[in-house]
Order: structure tokens, then C-alpha cells, then sequence
């Protein structure tokens, strides 16, 4: 008999200890850096990229890079090589992928004749969620992107100018819709990169206007609107040194400043660049990344 009392205390103690371990040990989500997700929008499945650095905080800047026409948000990730500048300043940046047409190409609708899908709404209602449950800055969300990915931010410069504060597009330019009834809420800054060979984008506004990518001017005139809008009064000309003899080409920044807004539009001519992002291919005197993370620093809120 008192064998089986004892035998029924170790019992006791035993699943006591139990308990007790696991009100010790809680379960915890494991850390990640990078992460792909997906969310049903508009009846469509969409993905996306999240790069949280490990130097992230709370209130820190978050980017969106927007991949070009039949691209995706892998290639952008790996050229871009965002995720370092992001590693050495802290911000987030998401990666999200456009939708296929059905001629099989992806794409971002930047209010285009070509698709009925609305990005304008996915990428604002997708910064909001990221903003909400990372606890990124609302004030300092951007948008960047080549060359569809940069029609992409016009866009929503144009459009959702109240969710992205500012707007680099490398390789684009704006649809000619955009052109024709662009009115942003807010005054935004905005940098531009255009080579004067490129002949997928045209910097000289002469890109076809079939399914509704043509229609801009000159990408030194879709400065000016920018210029003017922003009330920018001076122009800071700076020639960057031709590093690299053998990509045939050599950059220049034209800095609009001096407006009441203090906004800027930043101007990167690649003479005798094509559709290239500068420092993966093309021109090699400049590191686009780096001049996309300088500009958005420099107008943080």
C-alpha cells in the first residue's frame, strides 16, 4: 500500500514539473531577414518579398522595388542589391510581383490600356499593412522601380501621393495617361535616370503610344513638371568622373532645388547609357542603388 502511495506522489510531482517547464519555455516565431508572402487581393493571389534587416527598428523608412515589363521581384531583388544598403541603413524593403497578361509577360498596370488589374490599390493597401504591422514610418514610405517598374511609381506619385512620399524610377518614365492627368494630393520629390541610348524607353518622349506606354514628352520636359510643381527655382549641375573607360558613357545629376516645399527633382543623365541599371550593367561609374538610398535620405521626414 505504501508503495502505491508513493508511486502516486512521484506522479504528481512529476506532471507538476511538467507544467511548470512549459509555462518556462513559451513558443516563440523563429527571426527571419528575408520572407515571401502572399495575399488575396481583388481576386487575384499575390506575392510579395520582405527584406527586414537585422539592424531594423521600429519607424524606420520602407521601400518598394518594383521589377520592369516580363521581369519579376527576384531579379530586382538580386541586381538591385537593395538588401545591403538596407543591412547598412535599416530600412525595410518589400519586393512585390506583378501579375501576368495573358500574352505571358508581368507587368504593373501603370494605368495602362493593356490590363484591367489595379495596382494602384494593391501596392497602396499593401504599404499600408506592412506600415501597420511592422511599425514602419508612415512618413517615409517609397516607391522605386525599372522601367515599367518606374512608369509603376509615377503612377503612384501620381495617385497616391498621401501613402508613397517620394519616387525614383530608373529607366521609366510617366504613361501617357499619367501624363495627360497627373494632379498629385501632395507635393512629392522625385528622381528620374534615363540614358540618352536607350531605345526601349526613349528619353526623348518618342516610345510608342500603343497600349497606352507612349504619350510623355521628353524626360527632360516631365523634369520640369516635377521642377515646377515642387516650386524648385535652381538648378546644381555635378559631372561624376568616368570611372569606367570601357562602358562607353558618363554620367551627370541635375538637382532641382531651392522650392517651398523643400522637395527635389534629381536628374541622373547616362550619356550613351541604354535600358541598364548603372553598376549591375551599362554604365559603371555609379552604384544606382546607392544614388536611389541617397535621394530618399535626403528627403526623410
Amino acid at each position: 500500500m505504501y508503495r502505491h502511495i508513493f508511486l502516486y506522489l512521484f506522479l504528481i510531482v512529476l506532471i507538476g514539473c511538467s507544467d511548470q517547464d512549459d509555462e518556462l519555455q513559451p513558443i516563440t516565431q523563429p527571426d527571419w531577414t528575408q520572407k515571401e508572402f502572399s495575399i488575396n487581393y481583388g481576386g487575384l493571389s499575390r506575392r510579395y518579398t520582405l527584406y527586414k534587416p537585422k539592424s531594423y527598428s521600429e519607424n524606420s523608412p520602407l521601400l518598394f522595388m518594383l521589377h520592369g515589363f516580363g521581369s519579376n521581384m527576384n531579379n530586382i531583388l538580386a541586381y538591385s542589391k537593395m538588401n545591403d544598403i538596407a543591412d547598412q541603413n535599416g530600412f525595410m524593403v518589400c519586393y512585390p510581383q506583378g501579375t501576368t497578361l495573358v500574352t505571358g509577360q508581368t507587368h504593373w498596370n501603370a494605368n495602362l490600356q493593356m490590363s484591367t488589374v489595379n495596382d494602384i490599390d494593391f501596392l497602396s493597401f499593401l504599404a499600408l499593412k506592412i506600415q501597420e504591422e511592422f511599425k514602419t514610418s508612415v512618413d517615409n514610405i517609397f516607391t522605386s522601380g525599372m522601367s515599367n517598374g518606374g512608369f509603376m511609381s509615377y503612377t503612384l506619385g501620381c495617385e497616391k501621393s498621401d501613402v508613397f512620399k517620394a519616387v525614383a524610377s530608373i529607366t521609366g518614365t510617366m504613361s501617357g495617361s499619367d501624363w495627360t492627368n497627373c494632379s498629385p494630393a501632395y507635393k512629392i520629390p522625385i528622381l528620374q535616370m534615363s540614358g540618352t541610348a536607350d531605345t526601349t524607353v526613349p528619353w526623348d518622349g518618342t516610345m510608342n503610344t500603343a497600349y497606352g506606354w507612349g504619350g510623355a514628352p521628353h524626360i527632360l520636359e516631365v523634369m520640369e513638371f516635377w521642377s515646377d510643381l515642387n516650386a524648385c527655382v535652381q538648378d546644381e549641375v555635378f559631372n561624376f568622373p568616368d570611372i569606367d573607360k570601357t562602358d562607353y558613357s558618363t554620367v551627370s545629376l541635375t538637382k532641382k532645388k531651392g522650392g517651398s516645399y523643400n522637395n527635389e527633382v534629381w536628374f541622373y543623365k547616362v550619356d550613351g547609357g541604354g535600358h541598364d541599371w548603372p553598376g549591375s550593367w551599362g554604365n559603371g561609374d555609379i552604384n544606382t542603388s546607392d544614388e536611389i538610398w541617397k535621394f530618399f535620405k535626403h528627403h526623410l521626414k
